[in-house]
């Protein structure tokens, strides 16, 4: 059976909240270094989703049956040097989807939105060694940097961060 993936993009979080903070609980406690280190209250999942709105965050998310799958948020340089600029941030797959193309979908999703947004440069980062390097040079993104000792992990070590940006 194949699964039917919805891509939405939301305004307003309110009524997705619970969803969201339930897929970044689940994703943190899986093992992805998104900036949140395990356990991790659902208490701090819903004060983070509470500060992401904005006029220049377009949040995408993926749902499977009415239940929500996977997210990815694009951040709209405001900068007046920066207005041809975008940056990919928390791309996220429940553990139970991953490896079925979500993430896949949510980055053309956010390309598509950055192009209509007049953005022509896409930076990202993710931690080395993640999955998650796969499929961004599958999609196009160069690797610009390494830095290390970027991010503790929830063993306590340092790892590091692999920088990535793609020209549209």
């Amino acid at each position: 059976m194949e699964l039917v993936v919805k891509i939405e993009r939301i305004s307003a979080i309110e009524e997705y909240r619970e969803g969201l903070s339930n897929l970044l609980v689940e994703v943190v406690e899986g093992g992805a270094s998104i900036g949140f280190l395990p356990p991790m209250g659902q208490s701090v999942a819903d004060q983070y989703w509470v500060q992401v709105p904005g006029d220049n965050v377009i949040l995408f998310i993926a749902k499977i049956d009415h239940q929500m799958v996977g997210t990815v948020q694009l951040h709209l340089c405001t900068k007046q040097n920066g207005t041809h600029r975008a940056e990919i941030a928390k791309l996220m797959t429940h553990p139970g989807f991953q490896r079925k193309g979500i993430g896949r979908l949510l980055m053309q999703e956010a390309e598509k939105a950055a192009k209509e947004n007049g953005r022509t440069l896409l930076v990202l980062d993710t931690r080395e060694g993640d999955v998650s390097n796969l499929l961004y040079t599958s999609m196009g993104y160069s690797q610009a940097g390494r830095i290390p000792n970027f991010a503790q992990s929830e063993k306590g070590t340092l790892d590091a961060t692999i920088l990535y940006y793609k020209l549209l």
